[in-house]
């Protein structure tokens, strides 16, 4: 339950803004999923996420393009979806992980920290990345959007 609260604070945090359309962007279509107990880190494809500064992606059934969850530490995670907030879903806007930075492949080159969401140094529009809801239990972890 700790955990749900602090996802729901890094969703405030990110998502709040005086200007609206930081809140509700029109890019990123508004897909229900639920990973249910398929992050289990006890399995050795999740065992990655035991430890913090950690990250899986999983582009196949969640969210748009898929999503990236990264171990904040303790029983802290973020999970955000793979699609450049900047641009419409296409062939060059989905975010390749690498270390703590997700890049598309468009002529923009846009980056953002998986940390926080955040676009860095020369990212173009105004949109951070999309935050999905996390909730630990045991060894699992859920992702979900709904």
């Amino acid at each position: 339950m700790k955990n749900i609260f602090y996802s729901l604070f890094i969703i405030f945090f990110v998502a709040c803004s005086n200007n609206d359309e930081i809140k509700n962007n029109p890019n990123i279509p508004d897909y229900n999923f639920n990973t249910g107990s398929l992050i289990n880190t006890d399995l050795p494809q999740f065992s990655q996420l035991k430890f913090a500064n950690n990250y899986i992606t999983l582009y196949d059934s969640f969210g748009v393009n898929g999503i990236v969850l990264y171990h904040l530490g303790g029983e802290q995670y973020v999970a955000y979806e793979l699609t450049d907030p900047n641009h419409t879903p296409s062939s060059c806007s989905t975010l390749t992980v690498e270390g703590i930075i997700a890049t598309c492949s468009c002529d923009d080159g846009n980056s953002y920290e998986i940390l926080n969401g955040i676009g860095i140094d020369g990212t173009t529009g105004t949109y951070t990345l999309q935050p999905y809801f996390t909730e630990t239990s045991g060894s699992i972890i859920r992702v979900f959007n709904n």
